[in-house]
């Protein structure tokens, strides 16, 4: 359940409606989902948060398919469930198959294991791997 009322267009102030519009034009789709809704009460930090959005996921290095898989494994380690879902539809909607799916939750799996043993042991980190080691 939300902490906060989730605005309908009609509750917006102009400064959220410009960029509930602009989502809406930069996603080519009406849709506005709850997450923006919800920040719509803060229009600095709605602002701020999807011109952020924008510039992280946009065509870069990086495949569109997998920037949003990446999303869903920090947000599973996060245990943040509304990004799980939402970045987990973006990510299948971008071509990620249900192969690419499970493969990726074996590795968010396999990674939150080992990152605890290693933690739990205190393994020091080894020369070769750190940044201007010795070749």
């Amino acid at each position: 359940m939300a902490t906060v009322k989730l605005l309908s267009d009609d509750e917006l102030s102009p400064e959220a409606r410009a960029v509930f519009e602009d989502i809406r034009k930069v996603r080519k789709s009406d849709f506005v989902n709850n997450f923006w809704r919800a920040l719509a009460h803060d229009p600095k930090t709605l602002r701020r948060t999807w011109e952020s959005i924008k510039e992280v996921m946009a065509p870069g290095a990086l495949d569109p398919k997998v920037k949003e898989m990446l999303y869903v494994a920090v947000s599973i380690a996060h245990g943040c469930s509304y990004c799980i879902h939402s970045h987990t539809a973006a990510a299948r909607a971008k071509g990620m198959s249900e192969a690419e799916y499970a493969e990726m939750l074996a590795i968010v799996g396999m990674a939150a294991e080992t990152n605890r043993l290693v933690t739990a042991l205190g393994v020091p980190v080894d020369e070769a791997f750190l940044v201007g080691a010795a070749d």
